[in-house]
């Protein structure tokens, strides 16, 4: 209202200042013409008055409206904040339930996988024990009682050796292997030419193409094996008739990294044989390790089965396999008795609960190599210089329950 005063009072200053001067009052015309102007612009002001007020009162009108959409659209942000916290923790509440679900679906697949590879490694050791059993189905039923005399066949100067005979073929012929790295084997004809050291019929020296390692030398069928010198786990299946290597095998699970026994310093693999054939015994990883024994087949040479045993080479001096199962002898490495405290039966037979205490007769110095012979059911070994026969009694295995 203040401005359509205010523009009032300039429109009148503004007429008042179009009025013709005083000398032109006196002339009726002119006042009429400028009456008639005024009028015109007093209804034009008026109108504009009027539409003032309208529009006035339509911003009023307007305003009161916008107060009143403000206030509800208030309402309805409260509504709408409050409609979407419910619909966020709706939202979270399924998701627990989505997580949930995901996880009992995750559990019963984990448990029907679990129970799957439970099953199939049930399925899996019950073959593999099928196959141990007819690996080692020879007719030999025999368990170790007692060592249960020694006989010194024969006396040299060597501390470290090895001596056999052929342990599956008739032949009478003993074969003497000095050292533990050397490439000549002297072949003797039968036991009493080897202890006596006649020169009839002479021994025949055997010049090898390979040096050997150790003293785990074995002859299978007219075959010396032996670890060939030089190498971390090679073993040489030599032809003695033929004087030619015959086959050679890379023995796997570590063999050759460590000394199979504490008391024998040169010996890194030993090769046995049994009723069931030909095996390889090692240490496992580590110092003073666990032993690992291996079948192999002496035809191919290939690796039939290996176990885990729970001996340890530590104070360990040497071992033999005797049907099928390792006996493995420890001492203190001096004067202190020899005697089998572990034994490993693959078929679970036996035990060492199953034995008597199984003593040596005492002998000055470490065994270098104790071999057993399936033809002549005993055992071959080398003590400071002492080749020696070891008789044997034994029982047969108690049934499998």
């Amino acid at each position: 209202m203040m401005a359509l005063r205010r523009a009032s009072a300039v429109l009148v200053l503004f007429l008042v200042a179009l009025l013709p001067p005083p000398q032109c009052a006196q002339d009726p015309g002119m006042v009429h013409y400028i009456y008639q102007r005024f009028q015109v612009l007093e209804q034009g002001l008026e109108k504009c008055t009027q539409a003032m007020r309208a529009y006035i009162q339509d911003f009023q009108e307007f305003s009161k409206n916008i107060t009143t959409m403000l206030g509800r659209c208030q309402t309805y942000t409260s509504e709408y904040k409050s409609a979407v916290t419910n619909l966020v923790l709706r939202v979270e509440r399924a998701q627990r339930e989505i997580d949930y679900l995901e996880y009992l679906r995750e559990a019963d697949v984990c448990v029907e996988s679990e129970d799957k590879t439970l099953a199939e490694k049930l399925i899996q050791e019950e073959e593999e024990e099928k196959k141990i059993r007819t690996l080692l189905n020879a007719s030999c039923d025999n368990m170790l009682m007692g060592v249960k005399s020694l006989k010194i066949v024969k006396k040299t100067v060597d501390t470290h050796g090895s001596w056999m005979k052929d342990a599956v073929s008739n032949s009478q012929k003993v074969y003497f292997l000095v050292g533990s790295r050397n490439k000549t084997v002297w072949e003797f004809a039968n036991m009493r030419a080897f202890m006596e050291d006649s020169t009839k019929p002479a021994p025949r020296k055997l010049i090898l193409t390979h040096s050997w390692q150790g003293t785990g030398q074995v002859i299978h069928k007219g075959f010396l094996f032996f670890h060939n010198q030089g190498t971390l786990n090679e073993i040489i299946k030599y032809n003695l008739q033929k004087r030619a290597v015959e086959d050679r095998m890379l023995l796997p699970g570590g063999a050759g990294r460590a000394l199979v026994y504490q008391h024998s310093p040169s010996t890194y693999i030993d090769l046995a044989v049994d009723e069931h054939g030909l095996w390889a015994i090692h240490s496992g990883p580590g110092v003073y390790g666990h032993l690992v024994l291996t079948k192999i087949e002496p035809g191919t040479l290939g690796v039939e089965h290996s176990w885990d045993t729970p001996c340890r080479s530590q104070d360990a001096e040497a071992s033999f396999v005797l049907c099928g199962v390792l006996y493995v002898v420890y001492s203190s490495g001096g004067y202190g008795p020899h005697r089998i405290t572990c034994v490993y039966d693959p078929l679970g037979n036996i035990s060492e609960d199953d034995l008597p205490k199984l003593f040596f007769p005492r002998r000055p110095r470490s065994h270098s190599v104790i071999h057993y012979n399936p033809r002549d059911k005993q055992l071959y070994a080398w003590n400071d210089g002492n080749q020696i026969i070891y008789k044997l009694q034994t029982k047969r295995k108690q049934p499998l329950e």
